[in-house]
């Protein structure tokens, strides 16, 4: 793996920046953990469990601490009698380096007990139990794992569906694989990210895994998937999902239309100007009248893109049938080609995955990192939708 602690340059590269970001929550993940279990063993009951008891718990506070990656904040538990495990973080600091390391590196080539053997006893001292080594593993795999387990409570009227390229070791060589990503916008107006799989390609049976798995966990509702003109994609949501409109990304379809039109004397912009004014239109009637003038005017000089509209004007503008104050969110995968961008940045440094499961582990836990601020505000008003 590569070094990705900072120099002592202050112009670090953006991309090592953007994951040491990432790792920086990972050890401050780790250390919470093993915190908690210090204070365990000292109260001598979980949280929350009275029979055993040798002290009680007493809260926590936040405490500055300088990483090898950063400065974090680190939550500190509490007992009554014997306060908070502050030793745990001065074994930290002696070997500060040599741990940030070994966490980092749990997070893109796996959580082994082993590898969590060396860190809690690097933390706590040489005698760790193993049902400590355990307990602390299978909650960093929970933390990433978490998001592919929950069930769907909750109703999600808009589905979008997307994918990005990535890297990673596959039947014994390196080959690019797809990051297969969904998130919706649920009953109450608020974005959710719901699965994140690792496909060979974009196949109907990639894509249909990952439906499935949606299904599974009770997805509910759908009336809209957002998505681009993939085959594969397509035929996934007319299986798994034949009630449902399918939308095709309006920007993707622009970026077809432009590929047919000459880039010379500004031609290209404004077409593509006025083929943007026929999905700004304010119905769907009135999207078809400007369709008809823009055929009529442009048929002669342009006839592959005037074919091209014509063919795709219906998937393109299914966003009609939704409330008018929806149609600019819900036309389009906007939403997670920036957090396809995310991904490609945070990961660019770490090279190929050594497997398909570090892949979708890495992936998923930036994507929850990524959309963890989805949550602080209503993205659509669910009322307006009938």
């Amino acid at each position: 793996m590569a070094d990705l602690r900072p120099n002592a340059d202050p112009a670090q590269d953006p991309l090592h920046v953007d994951l040491q970001h990432l790792f920086r929550g990972a050890v401050r993940f780790a250390l919470e953990l093993v915190l908690e279990e210090e204070v365990r063993r000292i109260v001598g009951a979980p949280r929350y469990a009275r029979a055993g008891r040798r002290d009680v718990r007493n809260g926590s506070y936040l405490r500055g601490l300088l990483t090898s990656l950063g400065y974090i904040e680190v939550r500190m538990p509490r007992s009554r009698n014997n306060g908070a495990p502050t030793h745990v973080l001065g074994a930290y600091q002696r070997r500060a380096s040599e741990i940030d390391d070994a966490i980092t590196e749990a997070y893109v080539n796996g959580v082994s007990t082993r590898g969590m053997a060396h860190v809690t006893e690097a933390l706590l001292g040489k005698e760790v139990s193993s049902s400590t080594v355990s307990r602390v593993t299978k909650r960093l795999e929970e933390a990433v794992e978490e998001l592919r387990q929950k069930p769907l409570e909750k109703k999600y009227p808009y589905l979008y569906l997307d994918a990005t390229h990535l890297d990673a070791r596959w039947a014994n060589k390196v080959d690019n694989v797809a990051a297969l990503i969904a998130y919706a916008v649920n009953e109450d107006g608020h974005r959710e990210l719901l699965a994140v799989t690792i496909g060979y390609s974009e196949s109907e049976e990639s894509w249909g895994d990952l439906l499935g798995q949606l299904l599974d966990r009770k997805l509910a509702g759908v009336r809209l998937v957002i998505s681009d003109d993939h085959k594969g994609l397509k035929a996934a949501v007319r299986r798994y999902l034949p009630e449902a409109r399918h939308q095709r990304c309006t920007v993707h379809f622009l970026r077809n239309v432009g590929s047919r039109i000459p880039d010379r004397n500004g031609l290209k912009k404004r077409v593509l100007r006025e083929v943007s004014e026929i999905f700004n239109a304010k119905s769907l009637k009135h999207a078809k009248e400007l369709k008809k003038a823009f055929a009529t005017r442009w048929s002669k000089q342009l006839p592959e893109a005037v074919a091209f509209l014509n063919d795709g004007f219906a998937p393109t503008t299914q966003f009609f049938a939704f409330p008018a104050k929806h149609r600019q969110r819900i036309r389009s995968t906007n939403g997670l080609e920036r957090l396809h961008g995310e991904i490609k940045r945070r990961i660019r440094a770490v090279g190929p995955f050594p497997d398909r499961a570090s892949a979708l582990r890495l992936v998923t836990a930036v994507a929850l990192r990524t959309t963890e601020v989805w949550g602080a505000r209503r993205y659509l008003d669910m009322s307006l939708l009938e």
